[in-house]
């Protein structure tokens, strides 16, 4: 009866010392990519209608980010039939982009959007220059900067903004009627 139960230990043991020493931590490259992360930038539809497009980013959740993104304007076949639209002036040449690819985003310029943050509110302020938004493109700049935040907080109610043009013009909006992404 004493040999019966010296086996179940007997068999213990032998399947712990399997002689695999523990190792600690290995570093082996980066890590696991497959998608590329993206953020939902708004453009205009034919009908007048915003539309959010997927654009890649190395900085989800970044609201300039994403601005500056917008300012690059609707790619070629973007949308349901390619015909987009935007209501926001492109980004001077002397402005950095951020890289969807390898290697860090420059620092932007002081000709791109600034945004800061205070909670659920943001205040997008335009570079001199940027003085003649359209209602249309302030609420493309809404859209696409509340929707870049959330990415990072989805559980947020909905976020404010107040767009300060290039001329000092300051314009109130939310994220409540932007279209689903």
């Amino acid at each position: 009866m004493k040999a019966l139960r010296r086996v179940p230990l007997l068999a213990l043991l032998a399947l712990t010392s399997c002689g695999i020493p523990a190792t600690g931590v290995v570093q082996a490259g980066g890590p696991a990519s497959g998608t590329l992360p993206q953020t939902p930038v708004y453009f205009v539809e034919k009908n007048g209608a915003l539309f959010a497009t997927p654009r890649t980013t190395e900085l989800p959740g970044d609201p300039e980010a994403a601005l500056r993104l917008l300012m690059t304007g609707p790619q070629e076949g973007e949308g349901h039939l390619g015909g987009l639209f935007t209501e926001v002036p492109g980004l001077p040449t002397s402005a950095a982009l951020p890289t969807a690819t390898g290697g860090a985003p420059g620092k932007p310029s002081s000709d791109t959007p600034t945004v800061t943050l205070d909670g659920n509110a943001m205040t997008i302020r335009l570079p001199p220059g940027m003085d003649t938004l359209s209602d249309t493109g302030v609420r493309q700049m809404i859209c696409t900067a509340a929707a870049a935040y959330r990415l990072t907080r989805p559980s947020v109610d909905a976020v404010t903004a107040e767009v300060t043009d290039g001329a000092g013009r300051r314009i109130r909006g939310s994220d409540e009627g932007c279209p689903a992404r």
